[in-house]
């Protein structure tokens, strides 16, 4: 017999992934937060009394919404960050509850614990509710000044008269290097990011904001290189090993700075970094492909598509030997620092929802 509140639950799970695949969200940021949203809602309604429960409820939901967007990376990572708070709060809670209960009893539970990182996530905790959500908010606040805190950091690494290459359009890069034109003097040069072309964006806005802009074709990534300090890029997701799922274009970029020892910066808001891996072999299981028609073909040349065969895929995968530093809401960080970063937001027990 399914409950009133779990089908509410189900409900509402659905429409966040109606939402999300008929694009009414859209943007990394939207999704995550829209996701952080609802698994709280859940955390709220939800019928559950131990912190296993608590995390099964979870799980099963965030498996539903991961397995209907396999693309969207980022949703899979909130629901491991916020199975991550869970244990953190339950962990918590249980050693208030302890510590009052018998200091001395607690003192030797904690030391065992740690000895064998086995946790009993079953015993009743009336406060934990309180605590996760008080945990979750502060965690909203956080990734409502995510991008800020990059931004914070543009002045440490654009330098006076460097002249900087990125491609594509991105928010996050823009408000980076705007941040940095308040104290700096410096050149951009923006690969269009074909088929989509959306680096036109890009070198408007930052025309508009008084940057030296110039726009280039894709073909001419490498020819321009030698003339470049670093290259500043965003990205869509960064894997396990360090590697990118960034705009299509964004290897032959790294690719010719690796040729003329450019260092590539890749701007990451932690939301955006996933336990799981991805190595180049396997990209085309985790690409995305649009219509040939955005860009690739124009309308009066619709009849060749009887004729030929177009991919015109959304993602490159850069592996982590091509990026030189990572940017983060914490500060920058070497790839090869990446699996710190993934023990600090995710339990290994979540890597595998």
């Amino acid at each position: 017999m399914v409950s009133i509140k779990d089908k509410e639950i189900y409900e509402k799970m659905l429409k966040l992934i109606d939402d999300i695949h008929y694009g009414d969200i859209k943007g990394i940021y939207n999704i995550v937060v829209a996701t952080v949203v609802a698994l709280k809602e859940i955390i709220n309604n939800a019928e559950w009394t131990t912190a296993e429960n608590l995390m099964s409820i979870i799980r099963t939901n965030g498996k539903y919404l991961v397995e209907a967007n396999p693309l969207e990376f980022s949703i899979g990572n909130m629901v491991r960050r916020i199975l991550q708070i869970i244990r953190e709060e339950y962990t918590s809670e249980l050693k208030n509850k302890n510590d009052e209960t018998d200091p001395q009893e607690s003192l030797h539970k904690i030391l065992t614990a740690e000895g064998d990182q086995q946790v009993d996530f079953n015993i009743s905790v009336p406060s934990l509710k309180s605590a996760i959500i008080e945990h979750i908010n502060e965690f909203e606040v956080e990734l409502e000044t995510c991008a800020e805190n990059i931004t914070q950091q543009a002045s440490e690494h654009i330098h006076s008269n460097e002249i900087i290459m990125t491609i594509g359009t991105s928010k996050l890069v823009e408000e980076f290097f705007k941040r940095a034109a308040e104290t700096r003097a410096f050149e951009v040069i923006v690969a269009e990011g074909g088929p989509s072309l959306s680096g036109h964006e890009m070198a408007v806005n930052l025309a508009k904001a008084k940057i030296k802009t110039t726009l280039i074709s894709d073909v001419a990534i490498f020819a321009m290189m030698s003339r470049v300090n670093k290259v500043i890029i965003a990205t869509h997701t960064v894997m396990a090993n360090g590697g990118l799922r960034a705009i299509s274009g964004s290897h032959t970029v790294a690719q010719a700075a690796k040729h003329y020892s450019v260092p590539v910066m890749v701007l990451l808001p932690l939301y955006k970094l996933s336990p799981l891996y991805l190595y180049s072999h396997e990209q085309d299981g985790f690409n995305k492909h649009v219509s040939p028609l955005e860009g690739v073909i124009d309308d009066a040349n619709v009849t060749l598509l009887e004729k030929i065969h177009v991919y015109n895929p959304v993602f490159d995968y850069v592996p982590p030997e091509l990026v030189t530093l990572f940017i983060s809401n914490t500060g920058g960080n070497a790839p090869s620092y990446i699996y710190r970063l993934l023990s600090e937001l995710y339990h290994p027990d979540d890597y595998e929802l």
